[in-house]
């Protein structure tokens, strides 16, 4: 099982103090979530599980439904986060644009995974806003879109991920099935292998129990964005 989890209160309390800066959205509710840690898929995130959850006209898990096209995705992401991405589309299908307001991470790597793909399956678009913060998982659920909008003063937050025993990226050999299925999903999300490559190691290159912050400016050095 891989664990990509912060719990550093020193990295909680500089994720805290991030102010939510995204003036189109709408506060309406504060939703305080407690993480239940399931004996299969990992976890990892990064952040207080406190949300202010924009307006919406439905909701299904983390995500909000803000008009016929757009959706928010305002928490961290679980097991159950693919099947409610699909009964959303569903009953909403002209959504078009998924608006990364606050992404801590996930509870479940492998189920993120899976969402990623089905977000980029159906040609959807992630935009992170000026204040929209993403973090640890959400990064990869951000990749997923398939015209990545960042506003340069967005935030994004990335750093290795470890297994049970505390073995982190490096500890593994770099065609091990566990650090494959992190290149094989950026590759599937558009990225040319070496392009892949060097944003994985740029993502490990800080340890778990650490965090390395990049602006919208600076993570377009890094992925193609529109």
């Amino acid at each position: 099982m891989i664990l990509r989890r912060l719990a550093l209160f020193l990295v909680l309390l500089a994720a805290a103090t991030q102010p939510l800066r995204a003036a189109e959205v709408t506060v309406v509710e504060t939703v305080t979530e407690e993480v239940i840690v399931e004996p299969t898929g990992s976890e990892r995130f990064v952040g207080p599980l406190q949300v202010q959850a924009p307006r919406g006209i439905a909701a299904f898990g983390p995500f909000r439904v803000l008009d016929a096209t757009r959706a928010a995705l305002v928490d961290v992401t679980d097991s159950a986060s693919p099947a409610q991405f699909a009964a959303m589309v569903k009953a909403y299908p002209g959504i078009s644009l998924i608006e990364m307001i606050e992404c801590p991470g996930t509870e479940d790597d492998r189920a993120n995974l899976r969402l990623g793909r089905m977000i980029r399956a159906r040609g959807i678009a992630t935009l992170v806003p000026a204040g929209g913060s993403v973090r640890s998982g959400g990064v990869e659920l951000f990749l997923a879109g398939a015209r990545r909008i960042a506003d340069p003063a967005a935030e994004f937050a990335v750093h290795s991920w470890a297994d049970e025993e505390g073995r982190e990226a490096r500890d593994y050999p770099a065609d091990a099935p566990e650090n494959r299925a992190y290149l094989d999903y950026y590759r599937d999300m558009g990225m040319a292998p070496a392009q892949a490559q060097a944003f994985y190691a740029m993502t490990n290159s800080v340890p778990f129990s650490d965090a390395k912050w990049l602006s919208g400016a600076e993570m377009a050095r890094w992925v193609s964005l529109n």
